[in-house]
């Protein structure tokens, strides 16, 4: 084969005459069921979930008051790319999401990459919300197990610790809770997700040195919520619909009961931890916004999808960012945000303000929102799958479509399976990162698509085109303002960024990476010079360490006198700048970007939308590129090995 044939495009002529057979024989058609206030509704059922009612207390925490900033940029940068997704929905309206918009604008190779990371951001979304909806689920179940054997003097047994947790965080938590209690901490003084985490690994069943521990109701939601997406799309419509107005009734009423407790002193500072910590949050927050592309899955069920999906997109991006911003400031007003670094933020806020009946109705609400996101996800899988199917890239029965209930039934049941096993054993800050590059990737490609057909004569448009702004009279003056900004208002970060300054590292990292030995001997130095006397007693080396952290000048001195290897107490050289690899990948990509914009004339909204999808993704880790790579190159390996021969553009 050709070299040009990793290249080969699909028309939207074909694409569509194909949809229009598909629809006269019946074969392989999905029914039509769906309206704007359809699509709206999946879009709030997907995006109100984890987001709000687990990932927004993290947020919070790391960025203050001010994360409503962060919820603003990130709705902006979702609302460039849903531009460009409506014009590719509107243009191609079948199921296929970005995998199908960039067969038409680059190629096969690189719909097969885009299809690949579609499967990755799906399967690993859907892990994310089961491992949630697995906390709020059984954090319910303990407190009404507790209320019924102090009320009624039941003895029933709480659910054990081994199985309602992952194994990866019982494995991890473990190591660092040992780690702490060498140090001199006591067990009772561990936060509660290290205790929950120490005792799962310790009681768990063991097979050999094996620990079984397992998210038992993750995989129980997943079971129920793909048997109801096997049942039907009207079947999950109806859900989705009901579920969301349950939940948004919810979260109305968090808000107005909220308002009364709100304390306006606990929005100083606003900002405590400066744009960093604000920015901190992005893959938190981002997180809470994926689910607005499943919409355009749904394409080829939708009765006039040219003329309700974009407007389906965008009212949910609109509502759900307006919901976003006013439980922020509701949360931080409440509490101080230094409170809501837990799992379960709404939940937390209410029981710490003794709100019995709002935490019950929290706890509730809260199992349902996570639910219809988990639906809406384990919807828009199959749909990825069936299109890549129908194109010769996956096997036949991945397209498969049942002929009673009309959904993609074979790749319905592999979904599950594909999301139930891991949801057993993974963490879930691993996949809630994982799912965000994914995403963002495949936003990413989405805009450039856009981009790349805006100047071509020969495709048809559809009803909706992005508001056209030539980009060249703008983009070099926002990439001026920003370098000013950098250089003039933020030097010493800057310049510790371009030079790779070597940083100290936090209490905690010290302490949990020191064996007996190195913490015996830093514990003695801590003794020396502690100048308050409070190392009486059982000591507790991250407390006796961190109590110098306000201090940036005397911790760094401190640091620099403890009596272990620099390499603990420091970063710096290439495990450092490894750490800075993304942000150094958006920079040369924003120069190239730039001089495209003023060459082509391109666009300003899907480049805007480019632009700030990947500036998310360079926030990203770069063990999260590490992993995603090797998720990608995993999938070429299936592309060489299957997909390219057996593709149905080959045999043309």
């Amino acid at each position: 084969m050709a070299l040009s044939s990793l290249f080969r495009k699909k028309t939207v002529q074909d694409i569509l005459a194909q949809v229009e057979k598909n629809n006269a024989d019946g074969h392989n058609a999905l029914g039509k069921h769906l309206k704007a206030r359809d699509l709206a509704a999946f879009g709030i059922a997907a995006i109100i979930g984890a987001g709000i009612f687990s990932t927004i207390g993290k947020a919070s925490y790391d960025g203050g008051p001010a994360v409503i900033f962060l919820f603003l940029f990130t709705a902006i940068a979702c609302s460039f790319a849903a531009f460009a997704y409506a014009e590719f929905a509107s243009m191609v309206p079948v199921s296929g999401s970005a995998y199908t918009y960039s067969y038409v604008a680059f190629g096969e190779l690189m719909a097969w990459i885009i299809g690949w990371a579609l499967i990755m951001e799906y399967a690993i979304g859907n892990i994310t919300v089961a491992i949630s909806w697995s906390d709020y689920f059984t954090s319910l179940m303990d407190n009404i197990i507790n209320n019924l054997n102090h009320n009624y003097h039941f003895n029933l047994q709480l659910i054990a610790d081994w199985a309602q947790m992952d194994y990866l965080t019982a494995s991890n938590g473990f190591k660092d809770a040992t780690a702490l209690m060498q140090g001199g901490k006591s067990f009772e003084n561990l936060s509660t997700g290290l205790q929950s985490a120490y005792r799962a690994w310790t009681t768990a069943p063991t097979i050999g040195s094996f620990h079984f521990v397992a998210d038992i109701p993750a995989l129980f939601i997943i079971v129920l919520i793909t048997a109801l997406v096997y049942r039907g799309m009207k079947e999950s419509r109806n859900a989705s619909n009901m579920m969301v107005i349950v939940k948004l009734c919810i979260i109305l009423l968090v808000i107005a009961v909220g308002a009364f407790y709100i304390d306006v002193d606990n929005w100083t500072p606003f900002a405590p931890n400066g744009v960093g910590g604000v920015l901190k949050g992005v893959s938190a927050v981002f997180f809470a916004y994926i689910g607005f592309d499943a919409i355009s899955t749904t394409a080829e069920e939708c009765e006039n999808p040219q003329r309700d999906l974009p407007k389906g997109m965008m009212w949910a991006i609109i509502i759900c960012t307006v919901l976003y911003i006013i439980i922020a400031l509701v949360l931080t007003g409440m509490v101080s945000y230094a409170d809501l670094n837990v799992g379960d933020p709404l939940l937390f806020v209410f029981a710490k303000l003794d709100l019995k009946v709002m935490s019950a109705i929290i706890g509730v609400s809260a199992v349902i929102a996570m639910a219809s996101v988990l639906l809406v996800f384990q919807m828009g899988q199959p749909r990825i799958w069936m299109s890549m199917s129908r194109d010769g890239l996956l096997p036949k029965r991945f397209s498969r479509v049942h002929p009673k209930y009309k959904t993609p039934s074979y790749a319905t049941i592999v979904t599950g399976f594909v999301v139930a096993i891991p949801a057993l054993f993974l963490n879930l800050t691993m996949v809630t990162d994982l799912c965000s590059i994914g995403t963002l990737f495949a936003f990413v490609l989405v805009c450039a698509g856009v981009l790349v057909l805006q100047n071509k004569k020969d495709i048809p448009r559809g009803k909706f085109k992005t508001p056209y702004v030539n980009s060249k009279y703008v983009v070099p003056f926002l990439l001026a303002a920003g370098l000013f900004y950098a250089f003039q208002f933020n030097s010493k970060a800057t310049m510790g960024f371009v030079m790779n300054e070597t940083q100290t590292n936090k209490a905690e990292t010290i302490i949990t990476s020191l064996n007996k030995e190195e913490s015996q001997k830093v514990y003695a130095y801590l003794v020396r010079i502690d100048t308050d006397k409070n190392t009486v007693g059982k000591p507790d080396l991250e407390n006796l360490l961190s109590k110098y952290q306000d201090d940036e000048v005397k911790y760094a001195a401190v640091v620099a006198g403890l009596p272990i290897d620099n390499s603990l107490k420091y970063e710096s050289g290439f495990s450092l700048f490894k750490h800075k690899i993304p942000m150094w990948i958006f920079l040369l990509s924003l120069i190239g970007l730039t001089m495209w914009s003023f060459k082509e004339n391109l666009s300003l909204i899907p480049l805007l939308g480019l632009v700030s999808c990947l500036y998310m993704m360079a926030e990203l880790s770069v063990w999260n590129w590490i992993y995603f790579t090797i998720w990608l190159l995993i999938g070429l390996l299936i592309y060489f090995g299957y997909s390219r021969k057996n593709s149905k553009l080959s045999h043309l």
